[in-house]
């Protein structure tokens, strides 16, 4: 059973991870883990927005398959490079696509932790790192990847409605709607294997809402 990224953060290399992400900033190994229970339901919320469509997850499928997001958990240490930190900005501007939002989720973060904005706002790419190292080794091995396969296919096949005489025998033959219905399956079979995992805290919590009105007032 996929366990959710707050479970799988916390425990890697026996809290390793999580402390070693707040010790570069003065935290201890408490204030480490508060401050990513914190962040975490931010960047949670963001990626299921993103994932909502079938390319928003074919997106994320691929980032997993090809990057090597696993490292964070499996060496913390390089979460002292800055190239870890370079990473996690680049998540958060495709998740957040502003620096706006990271300051609202750090205020907001440090009203619940008592922890300073500036420190956690500092965090937050870490912990973005950290959560796509959590998905990453979650689905690697697994039966994710027949849904990667197929929402790539569904991207070749069935992304764009063809024209001419392939669009017309594609009207007649009823392959446009078997390719929407490939797709929506596709799609719902990646959000069935990961859906749990982007729940932060696993109880579905009032982040969603949050995040979205934060993104709304950019």
């Amino acid at each position: 059973m996929a366990m959710n990224l707050l479970d799988m953060i916390l425990s890697a290399q026996n809290g390793g991870a999580a402390q070693q992400a707040g010790a570069g900033l003065g935290l201890n190994a408490s204030q480490s883990r508060g401050a990513i229970a914190a962040l975490l339901p931010a960047i949670s919320s963001a990626l299921k927005q993103n994932t909502s469509s079938p390319q928003g997850l074919a997106g994320l499928l691929g980032a997993l398959q090809n990057g090597n997001h696993s490292q964070y958990l499996d060496n913390p240490a390089t979460l002292n490079n800055q190239a870890s930190v370079t990473d996690g900005n680049a998540i958060l501007g495709h998740l957040f696509g502003s620096k706006d939002v990271s300051r609202q989720v750090a205020s907001n973060a440090a009203a619940s932790t008592g922890i300073s904005p500036d420190i956690l706002k500092k965090l937050l790419p870490l912990v973005a790192t950290l959560a796509m190292g959590s998905l990453s080794k979650q689905t690697q091995g697994s039966s994710i990847q027949s849904a990667l396969s197929g929402l790539a296919m569904q991207q070749l096949t069935g992304g764009t409605r063809a024209s001419g005489l392939g669009g017309l025998m594609g009207a007649l033959t009823g392959a446009n709607a078997r390719n929407q219905r490939a797709a929506q399956a596709s799609h719902q079979q990646g959000m069935g294997l990961i859906g749990k995992m982007l729940d932060a805290d696993g109880d579905g919590n009032t982040m969603d809402d949050i995040l979205a009105m934060i993104m709304k007032s950019r």
